[in-house]
């Protein structure tokens, strides 16, 4: 029995609309390739592995932060926002990048930080030495604090790295930062603040950058008119769009302005929001009129279960219908522990009642992050089938560095190695993120695995030339052979944004059409599926009649 679900899409998946369908990789450049001996990953060292994203199959990538930076936040403490850190080059070394990629059809996106600037940017150098009232305060958001003379912070609102979220200045006021103290919030009910972003979308736009993911896409706008709610009072309001700091209405107007410069090239740049809130808000931010997608993280959240992802995969392809967009499917990325640590970790990825651990893995890490605690050969087993299905699925897919070779979270970091402030801050209930931020293995030995020739801005673990690209190049029961083949298998069998649901007579078994004759089924389960009859395209692992455990295959019926 067939299930046809109500949410098809039949649209163009080239020119204009190539982010559609999408396979996008995620390079943090400062761990991919260093080319100059530095311990940290560079322009040219990605330039130098061209043939092997090449070689993936990818449509596009993103590129994390390289604007200079005290890398208080990994470059999400940006210094100028156009121009680039000299640690990882220059603006000639970016359109040198953007030039290759280009010439392997690899379209690029970059990150963009419109919450907050780095405390070293020149506004707000400029904003503490002119003092109160000053037009160079209002660039940002400053108050005066409470009790006497002012000591305490004007609100006790936390930061989300854990501490106050305002820090004083010399003469008293105190800023607002969301994130570390570092990081100031801008104020963008300023249209100084407006022109200014304009200014450097159409700066990178017409160096050729082909669209943008937008950090805390959810947090510019805020109504910060007196008396400011207490943290207790922030944590309960409603995010409706009335919320005084998180996904306020007039945020996409914001987004509406960006939309008309995105509009005016040819093709019009593309853009993804980070935008962390309820599933009825998103339409918002992936309108046509907006920023055109959004990331949804609810696989990248949940457990390692049928149900749910049936149930998500459902919900995510109706709410992205409501905008006409399409779905950004993502397992991993540079805030979370990799997919193939986090399938394999003894701890659940769920609350009694169902609903995701937002750090899922985060208890191993906290409880010592002994490698001999995950099931590793489980994880990988799991973490490909979960791909599998992934990119099988209608939507544009996100993938992060080193997925694709199935390496697991590195635990074993040192605290004095540590970089993530969230470590520092936060450490009661947070490791960090360090662990998936570490730099690629490309050969089986080495001072740095091939990553470069002066060592890794973050130790790499022993194992880690097991999992490194030379190990694996050639093999083709690697896991880099198995996303190397569905890649290339997805963009031929790749048609429009349909589904449909295939019943198994089992819970922990999905199995759905595209179209074009292909078919999907994931066995969750611990009990072998027998296959119908059908030509097999690919398999997570071995498959013969029956669809082994805890694998997903490709099928042609």
């Amino acid at each position: 029995m067939s299930l046809p679900v109500d949410h098809e899409t039949v649209v163009p998946t080239s020119g204009a609309q190539w982010w559609r369908q999408a396979v996008v990789y995620q390079i943090y450049p400062r761990s991919f390739a260093d080319s100059n001996a530095d311990g940290i990953g560079d322009f040219r060292g990605i330039v130098s592995r061209i043939d092997y994203l090449s070689s993936l199959g990818i449509d596009a990538v993103w590129l994390n932060p390289f604007y200079p930076s005290e890398l208080a936040d990994g470059g999400y403490d940006v210094i100028d926002y156009r121009d680039v850190d000299p640690r990882i080059g220059t603006l000639a070394d970016f359109d040198a990048l953007v030039a290759a990629l280009h010439a392997h059809d690899i379209k690029v996106l970059i990150d963009i930080v419109p919450n907050h600037t780095s405390n070293l940017h020149r506004w707000f150098v400029e904003a503490v030495d002119a003092g109160r009232g000053s037009a160079a305060r209002e660039r940002y958001i400053f108050r005066e604090g409470t009790g006497p003379d002012g000591a305490e912070p004007p609100t006790d609102w936390r930061s989300l790295f854990g501490g106050r979220a305002w820090t004083r200045v010399p003469d008293g006021q105190w800023y607002l930062h969301t994130f570390a103290r570092e990081q100031p919030d801008l104020n963008w009910s300023n249209p100084e603040v407006h022109e200014d972003f304009l200014t450097t979308l159409r700066f990178w736009a017409d160096r050729g950058v082909d669209g943008f993911r937008v950090d805390a896409a959810h947090m510019l706008a805020k109504d910060m008119s007196e008396p400011l709610p207490t943290q207790a009072e922030l944590d309960v309001l409603p995010r409706d769009g009335s919320h005084p700091t998180l996904d306020r209405d007039e945020v996409q107007d914001i987004y509406a302005q960006w939309r008309t410069v995105f509009n005016a090239y040819d093709p019009p740049r593309t853009a993804v929001a980070e935008a962390a809130v309820h599933s009825s808000r998103v339409p918002r931010y992936a309108s046509p009129a907006t920023l055109g997608q959004s990331f949804f993280f609810d696989l990248l959240l949940c457990d390692y279960d049928a149900p749910t992802y049936r149930r998500i995969v459902d919900d995510c392809l109706s709410v992205a219908a409501e905008s006409g967009s399409s779905v950004t499917w993502v397992l991993d990325n540079h805030d979370t522990i990799r997919h193939a640590s986090r399938y394999g970790t003894p701890y659940p990825g769920a609350n009694p009642d169902g609903t995701p651990i937002r750090k899922h893995g985060g208890d191993w890490l906290l409880a010592g992050g002994d490698p001999t605690m995950i099931d590793a050969a489980r994880g990988l087993r799991r973490a490909c089938a979960a791909t599998m299905l992934l990119l099988a699925l209608p939507g544009s897919a996100y993938l992060y560095q080193g997925e694709e070779l199935g390496l697991q979270e590195v635990s074993e970091i040192p605290d004095a190695a540590r970089q993530d402030p969230s470590f520092f801050r936060n450490r009661a209930i947070e490791v960090g993120r360090d662990g998936c931020r570490v730099p690629l293995p490309w050969t089986r030995t080495g001072t740095s695995y091939g990553f470069g020739d002066g060592g890794a801005h973050l130790p790499q673990p022993l194992w880690f030339g097991h999992y490194s690209v030379e190990a694996q190049d050639a093999d083709a029961g690697s896991t880099l052979a198995l996303y190397r083949n569905a890649l290339a298998l997805r963009r031929e069998l790749q048609g429009g944004e349909a589904l449909e649901w295939v019943e198994t007579g089992r819970d922990d078994v999905l199995h759905f059409r595209r179209p074009g004759g292909w078919q999907v089924i994931a066995n969750f389960g611990t009990e072998p599926y027998p296959l119908p009859a059908g030509e097999v395209l690919l398999g997570s692992g071995p498959v013969g009649d029956d669809l082994p455990s805890e694998t997903a295959v490709w099928l042609r019926v």
